[in-house]
């Protein structure tokens, strides 16, 4: 699975699955997307895990595309679902909370909301930065943001894409938990034994239930979004943007 993404037992029945891909500060690296894909796997064949929880390292949750996948797609050499990785929280069996301790960027973000429960640092910088590049989003983005943070604050993150800090979220009444960043691992952890006191099975079982309604519609939402790709991703002016203003 590689070493940039571990799982780790935090008790025979929960685990944590760290990103920490430094020399990428955990974008979408070819090492960070396979390596989830082997934990999520290897979380899959053992019957015994009941909660997992996501978290990033330092101030890095997960930060998205990679500039160099971003011009892939822009010259038409890959999709954005070519590797199906950013469901894997919501595909997994077991309930899965992110816990963002640092800043989620654009994909990154959406790949946490896949979770089942999202806890924010108010101190940490999220956003859907798609629109900054001039394309439109993808990933699930204009399904699973909106569902999470609230039509009024996630229309606005998808349009605007601009960062929103945790403490600016919790002002606006979003939904999910807002905490101190150095209070996300202890709160997701609180939730974690608090899920873990619980059968695996109904635990599996009432996941299965409340999940299904996004996975109905995923598959419509994702056909939109690539065909909004084809019309918004390849303009000029969207290589300029990410030429001049990726990582900024």
């Amino acid at each position: 699975m590689g070493q940039v993404v571990k799982l780790s037992e935090l008790t025979p029945d929960i685990i944590q699955i760290t990103m920490e891909d430094r020399s990428s500060r955990n974008t979408f690296s070819k090492e960070l997307m396979s390596g989830l894909i082997s934990v999520f796997e290897e979380i899959k064949q053992n019957n015994t895990y009941k909660v997992a929880i996501l978290t990033g390292y330092e101030n890095y949750f997960c930060c998205g595309g990679a500039k160099e996948e971003l011009l892939r797609i822009f010259k038409k050499e890959i999709k954005f679902n070519d590797l199906n990785f950013f469901t894997l929280p919501l595909d997994c069996d077991i309930p899965v909370i992110s816990a963002m301790q640092g800043h989620g960027i654009g994909g990154g973000f959406v790949l946490g909301l896949y979770a089942d429960f999202t806890i924010l640092g108010i101190e940490n910088i999220y956003t859907t930065n798609f629109m900054k590049y001039g394309f439109t989003p993808g990933m699930g983005g204009t399904l699973m943001v909106p569902l999470r943070l609230g039509d009024a604050v996630g229309t606005e993150m998808l349009f605007s894409a601009r960062n929103y800090r945790g403490e600016e979220l919790k002002e606006r009444g979003v939904s999910l938990k807002v905490v101190p960043k150095s209070l996300v691992l202890k709160e997701a952890m609180d939730l974690a034994r608090s899920l873990a006191e619980k059968p695996r099975l109904s635990l599996i079982t009432l996941k299965k239930h409340l999940a299904a309604g996004i996975r109905a519609k995923l598959p419509e939402v994702i056909a939109q979004e690539l065909k909004m790709h084809d019309t918004t991703f390849h303009q000029p002016e969207v290589m300029e943007r990410i030429e001049a203003l990726f990582g900024q």
